[in-house]
């Protein structure tokens, strides 16, 4: 299944068809709306790194201005979806193409019908090259207008981020308009040129902050009228001079066709390494390929100081920021299909360590903080007070930034697993052992001896289960930290055969004595952490006290447990936001037998809030369960994560993609069915585990610069070429 379609028109998905339908080339994005508008859209484009200050938030991914804006007007009538009669309506995204298509017959108020098709992408050939195509065949004679745009007045839901430069024609006649943040002080230049028939009269019309193309055509009944927009697209963090790049690429874009042929190109070879079959299951099929689709697109592939946020480049929800979902749910695409994107992606890591550092310094503590919400800079961008969920007239306190502390090993636990699988030693020599020192550094300076428990641990954090805050000794953070201080020690050793020159240097830098590196010793073997003898882990301290409960009693139900029990109330049951201990134990999975692994499972499962807590966890959940060998029940928890922005299972997608659940559908795919395992000496196998009604299932991965194909099938068997 490779199209994403919409049979029929219905204002009230709006928002969340606008999320879906985002096309984009991995330098920015653009929501699925209309190109003529429609009441209360929330029509937007990204740029990777176009961020200006906001109120609350701290900084935002700038809206910029609009490249879709078309009107049609026939004979003297807007064309408009929220005004006469939609006869007949269908919409689809290629996602093998990135080309999206939306092809309406309209019946005006004064009955003139016509048939109007727009087709667009952002080319993936061209990352500052932006295509639009619009064909109408009216059945009436008469006239037909076009109005071909560049809105400059684009607002993030009511925020103003620009503000206009200059605008015009230049000699050849393409239109521009230059625009720059305004606390940011970031330049944006777009470029257009409109073409068609040559009988079109066309005029400029120099609109303050929407530079427009006029075209009149005198229109005969079944005569199709076609007019490509074509527009570049540059910012001042690509050139100095940005209208000059833009126009360059534009005048590159000889027309139509020769842009799509080569969108068509490039694409093709992108899913080349990268694509999932699924025989037997179309939803399965078409989901996993839609997942892969939305990080392709978001996905920066020549800017190393960016990264992807939680919701890509496709709305406005978390304002573009960037947290742990890219290192533990995103990467791995990446770095199994396309690891020099994923390199580049951990650079924004390495260029962001500064930040890191200032953070943990602030707090009183040596070595690298991550934030756990990240922008531009790398600096801490959680923002500290949100609207309370049962009274916006309050605020509540968000504490992920000042107690998340497992971020910084996501980080270089994310390292470690692209240095296994590409083997790319250079880059870890150069850039990721450093992040893993000085990450294991803040893991040594922020544990605590607890003299009552005769152990090392961390108190007042947030795990990833955010239902509970401010809690001791969270089974992820202290486990992570351990394996980070561990890996940093291992790092050194292979560092002083390997790159004597560079461990001399990072030595010195980061200031690791050998009394250090046995302080670091010593705290990961006197790590805590709650286990019972059958391997029941407690997720923290006085986790097993707390209230139990049955979330089973509290179905059906739109909302998380976190509404309903409050913000402070959560923290008094047993009720979790995702599957802290097993992520653990997926990540570490080395570590731990299956026994382990089943008694944790077996306990935290039925205490998680699966349909309305995070969407990190049902794949994650889904893997486990495949791991166990529960299948069917792997299934369900799957199909949560693949349906989470298609169905809009949670009533959320308007806000822009779940990114993380979007690269934890494709793991629970690979890893989890697929049951693709890569071990630390770069080996691997395959332990198919298929839902009943899967015929097969073939997936593609890169190992050490090698790309295996790989077929399953559901009696177990396997091919591997």
């Amino acid at each position: 299944m490779w199209i994403l379609a919409e049979p029929s028109f219905e204002p009230t998905k709006q928002h969340h068809k606008e999320t879906i339908f985002t096309i984009g080339n991995g330098y920015l994005s653009t929501r699925g709306a209309f190109e003529e508008g429609y009441p209360n859209d929330r029509r937007a484009t990204f740029i990777h790194g176009v961020f200006d200050d906001a109120p609350i938030v701290v900084t935002e991914l700038a809206n910029a201005p609009d490249w879709l804006a078309t009107q049609i007007v026939l004979d003297g009538e807007k064309f408009s979806l929220a005004s006469g009669t939609v006869l007949a309506y269908r919409r689809e995204l290629d996602l093998r193409t990135g080309v999206l298509r939306r092809e309406v017959r309209w019946q005006s108020p004064q009955g003139r019908v016509a048939t109007i098709i727009f087709t667009r992408f952002a080319s993936l050939a061209d990352q500052h090259l932006l295509a639009l195509r619009c064909e109408i065949i009216p059945e009436f004679d008469g006239q037909v207008e076009l109005r071909s745009a560049i809105n400059g007045q684009t607002d993030n839901e009511g925020l103003l981020h620009w503000r206009p430069i200059a605008q015009g024609q230049l000699t050849d006649g393409t239109v521009f308009l230059r625009t720059r943040t305004r606390k940011s002080g970031i330049e944006l230049a777009l470029t257009m040129r409109v073409s068609g028939s040559d009988t079109a009269t066309t005029t400029f019309w120099d609109v303050e902050n929407v530079p427009t193309l006029q075209q009149v055509y005198q229109a005969q009944a079944g005569v199709p009228i076609v007019v490509t927009k074509l527009v570049g697209v540059a910012t001042s963090r690509d050139d100095a001079n940005p209208l000059e790049l833009a126009h360059r690429h534009l005048q590159a874009a000889t027309g139509w066709d020769e842009a799509l042929a080569a969108q068509q190109q490039v694409w093709a070879e992108e899913w080349e390494r990268c694509n999932v079959e699924i025989e037997g299951d179309e939803e399965a099929d078409l989901a996993v390929r839609f997942s892969i689709f939305q990080l392709l697109i978001a996905a920066p592939r020549h800017d190393p100081r960016v990264n992807i946020g939680a919701k890509t480049l496709s709305g406005f929800g978390y304002r573009g920021h960037a947290f742990w979902d890219t290192e533990i749910f995103m990467l791995p695409l990446f770095i199994y299909t396309a690891p020099d994107i994923a390199r580049n992606l951990l650079d924004y890591r390495y260029l962001t360590l500064p930040a890191a550092r200032a953070k943990a310094r602030a707090a009183g503590y040596e070595g690298a903080w991550y934030a756990w919400e990240s922008a531009d800079s790398g600096e801490e961008v959680t923002p500290t007070w949100v609207p309370d969920f049962h009274d916006k007239k309050k605020l509540a306190r968000v504490w992920t930034g000042d107690l998340a502390i497992h971020i910084s090993s996501d980080v270089a636990y994310a390292i470690q697993q692209y240095w296994q699988a590409t083997g790319d030693d250079a880059w870890y020599i150069e850039r990721g052992a450093e992040i893993v020192l000085d990450t294991a550094k803040f893991c040594a300076a922020r544990a605590e001896w607890l003299n009552d428990r005769g152990c090392y641990g961390y108190t007042d954090v947030i795990g990833p289960d955010e239902y509970h805050d401010h809690v001791n000794n969270n089974a992820y953070t202290n486990l992570l930290a351990q394996w980070n201080l561990r890996t940093a020690l291992e790092t050194l050793a292979w560092l002083d055969q390997h790159a004597p020159q560079k461990v001399a240097d990072l030595r010195q830098r980061l200031d690791l004595t050998p009394e250090r590196l046995q302080h670091w010793q010593t705290v990961a073997e006197k790590m805590c952490v709650n286990v019972s003898p059958d391997g029941l882990i407690e997720q923290f301290d006085g986790f097993f006290k707390l209230k139990d409960v049955n979330l089973a009693d509290y179905e059906p139900r739109t909302k998380s447990m976190h509404e309903i029990f409050g913000i402070e109330g959560a923290n008094e049951y047993q009720a979790i936001k995702q599957p802290d201990v097993l992520m653990l134990q997926y990540l570490l999975r080395e570590h731990y037998s299956d026994s382990q692994i089943r008694v944790n499972y077996d306990y935290y499962t039925p205490r998680t809030d699966h349909t309305y807590g995070s969407s990190l966890g049902p794949p994650i959940q889904a893997i486990v369960a495949c791991q166990m060998g529960d299948v069917a029940e792997a299934y369900e928890h799957f199909i949560r994560a693949a349906r989470a922005d298609l169905r809009d299972v949670r009533g959320n997608a308007g806000d822009g993609i779940h990114a993380a659940s979007a690269g934890g559908t494709w793991q629970a795919v690979v890893f989890g069915f697929g049951g693709l395992r890569v071990h630390p000496d770069g080996s691997w196998n395959v332990r198919p585990r298929l839902p009943q009604h899967w015929q097969r299932l073939t997936f593609r991965f890169t190992l050490r610069g090698k790309t295996y194909t790989v077929t399953c099938y559901p009696d177990g068997r396997y091919t591997a070429a």
